[in-house]
């Protein structure tokens, strides 16, 4: 199959993104306290869990907050992962917002810290703070068009 046959297919979106977090009830506190994020599954089958929110404002996009391990990783490789996103090191997640400086405001009053205060930069306006697994996530108020 070619890509473009793969882009003919009828698709309804990507629905689900999923980060490693080490701990799920403390990242299910964090994104539903702390970012108002919603829980929108979450189902045991023995010691495995799925666990997804939802951005209230985008109730067609699930973020999965999933732990490494079994079923899908050996040990050793789980605690390779959970090394690398304690460190930060795993690409960032971007949340698109309407006023940055409010939303940290906010976010900021609900107990997250930051790591990067809002900054303008090229028209766009953004900030950085890490779950408490360690993913990392912009904020980003987007230049108006045309005003780039």
């Amino acid at each position: 199959m070619t890509m473009t046959s793969l882009m003919n297919l009828p698709t309804q979106g990507i629905g689900v993104v999923g980060v490693y977090v080490d701990d799920q009830d403390a990242a299910l506190a964090f994104y539903v306290d702390q970012l108002g994020f919603r829980v929108h599954t979450d189902v045991r089958n023995g010691s495995y869990r799925w666990l997804t929110v939802q951005d209230p404002a985008q109730p067609s996009f699930q973020l999965g907050l999933f732990t490494p391990g079994a079923p899908m990783h050996d040990e050793a490789t789980a605690q390779t992962l959970r090394a690398m996103v304690a460190k930060g090191a795993m690409p960032p997640l971007v949340w698109h917002v309407a006023d940055c400086r409010a939303t940290c405001a906010q976010l900021r009053e609900r107990g997250v810290e930051f790591t990067q205060e809002p900054v303008d930069r090229y028209g766009n306006v953004d900030a950085g703070f890490r779950d408490p697994a360690g993913n990392g996530w912009k904020v980003i108020q987007r230049a108006q068009e045309g005003a780039r």
